[in-house]
C-alpha cells in the first residue's frame, strides 16, 4: 500500500513561489503516473499536473498553470515535487498529491497553499 505525504504549503504574496513535495512510503518506480490536484473553497477538484514514472518522465499541465508550475521527480528520494512560480490568488487551494499503482489511485492528505493579493 502506498502512502503519500505532502509538504511545502504556506502563505505567500502574489508573484511569489512555493515548492511542494510529495514523498512516497516506498519506491515510486511502480507508481505511474504521479501528479497533483487542487481544490479551492466552493470549487471542484482540479487536475494540475502529472508526470510519468515508467514512460520517459513525460509531463502534462493544466492550462491554468502551464508556464508557471513545473512538476519533477526524484526516484532516489521517492519524491515528486511541484515548483510553483508567479503565484496568483486564484492558485489558493488545498493541493493533493496522487499516484496510480496497480490500478489503484492513492492520495496524500493535502497541503494548503494561500496566495494573498
Amino acid at each position: 500500500q502506498v502512502q503519500l505525504v505532502e509538504s511545502g504549503g504556506g502563505l505567500v504574496q502574489a508573484g511569489g513561489s512555493l515548492r511542494l513535495s510529495c514523498v512516497a512510503s516506498g519506491s515510486i518506480s511502480s507508481i505511474d503516473p504521479m501528479g497533483w490536484y487542487r481544490q479551492a473553497p466552493g470549487k471542484q477538484r482540479e487536475w494540475v499536473a502529472s508526470i510519468t514514472i515508467t514512460s520517459g518522465s513525460a509531463t502534462n499541465y493544466a492550462d491554468s498553470v502551464k508556464g508557471r508550475f513545473t512538476i519533477s521527480r526524484d526516484n532516489a528520494k521517492n519524491t515528486v515535487s511541484l515548483q510553483m512560480n508567479s503565484l496568483k490568488p486564484e492558485d489558493t487551494a488545498v493541493y493533493y498529491c496522487y499516484g496510480r499503482q496497480y490500478g489503484f489511485i492513492y492520495w496524500g492528505q493535502g497541503t494548503q497553499v494561500t496566495v494573498s493579493s
